[in-house]
């Protein structure tokens, strides 16, 4: 019988089909700068060698796949869509799913509140039809003032008993925010107030150089998640590790999306990495990051491991009951 997966780590904006996206484009009325459809699929589409970083990355998150979804009928739709394609295609029996609503309300154009509820009901309609288990977590961007990011926390505390069960902090880590002391002072009351009110967290951080081991012990220490989002440099320092360890903070791995973006040099490194969290005792789970911009799912990420030998199969089978064990999905 076919493994039952779960991802832990998928961005609504780099994980709604082409055509659906192609769908909504128009549907919208969005201008578009490419007439054919298939001239769009390699416009939201990462391929290593045409993108070279995490910015060129998230460059096409922000760009295109966002705005396209960036309505409550778009919304409802993208996360309806995402959570029934990826239990048909991989088995994902639950799935979390993280995205910043205030980056699809067209700069306060549209109400947050209108936004958030699409979702919902997106994420609703999806769990009654497969039977599935789902749940979001909202983004706080690392480029946003102070003062939206704490709005962003308002609104998941507002919903946390409808399906909004964490907070993450996400974009580029070239505004390593964790790494400045006075900026870091104002992030931990607001993932504090989160934990106060009973909501998961999470934190992108050392996924690159930008952020590195140094900005995993920061946020370790004074953001206090539950999970780290990627966190791969800290394989390269044993307290950061020990820290890892010791705090019981799980990092959610994404094999496709470190290759493409260029966060590891190949599967080499990746397997260093890999080998090196295992040895340590770091508890880490297998995500996808975003499917269809990195042209993967959850069966692809678990065959590259295994046929890689990044992992055995029994690894695997731990990092998936890990996922289990650490989902933000109440049980």
């Amino acid at each position: 019988m076919a493994r039952e997966l779960i991802d832990l780590h998928i961005h609504v904006g780099s994980s709604v089909a082409p055509h659906v996206l192609w769908s909504l484009a128009h549907q919208q009325g969005f201008k578009l700068p490419v007439k054919s459809y298939f001239d769009f699929v390699e416009l939201i589409t990462s391929r290593p060698g045409k993108v070279g970083s995490l910015e060129d990355y998230l460059k096409i998150l922000h760009t295109w796949t966002e705005k396209i979804q960036s309505s409550p009928m778009a919304v409802e739709r993208s996360v309806y869509e995402i959570i029934g394609k990826e239990y048909r295609g991989s088995r994902v029996t639950q799935i979390e799913l993280r995205f910043n609503p205030m980056k699809r309300n067209l700069n306060s154009e549209l109400d947050l509140d209108h936004i958030i509820h699409a979702a919902l009901r997106g994420m609703d309609r999806a769990m009654l039809e497969y039977g599935v288990k789902a749940g979001l977590i909202f983004c706080l961007a690392r480029e946003f003032d102070h003062r939206f990011n704490s709005i962003l926390v308002d609104k998941a505390i507002k919903y946390r008993n409808r399906g909004v069960y964490g907070i993450d902090l996400a974009g580029t880590e070239k505004h390593a925010l964790e790494l400045e002391p006075s900026v870091v002072a104002q992030y931990e009351e607001l993932f504090a107030r989160a934990r106060k009110s009973g909501l998961k967290c999470t934190v992108h951080t050392g996924e690159t150089r930008g952020t590195g081991a140094e900005g995993v012990m920061a946020v370790v220490e004074k953001l206090k998640p539950h999970r780290i989002g990627h966190g791969i440099r800290a394989a390269y320092d044993e307290a950061a590790m020990k820290l890892l360890r010791e705090r019981d903070v799980v990092l959610e791995l994404c094999p496709t999306s470190n290759l493409h973006t260029r966060a590891v040099e190949g599967l080499d490194e990746l397997k260093h990495i890999m080998h090196t969290f295992w040895d340590r005792g770091v508890k880490f789970t297998i995500n996808t990051d975003g499917t269809y911009l990195l042209e993967t799912d959850m069966l692809r990420e678990v065959e590259l491991v295994e046929k890689n030998g990044l992992l055995s199969t029994e690894q695997v089978d731990q990092t998936l009951a890990w996922a289990r064990q650490y989902s933000f999905i109440p049980t």
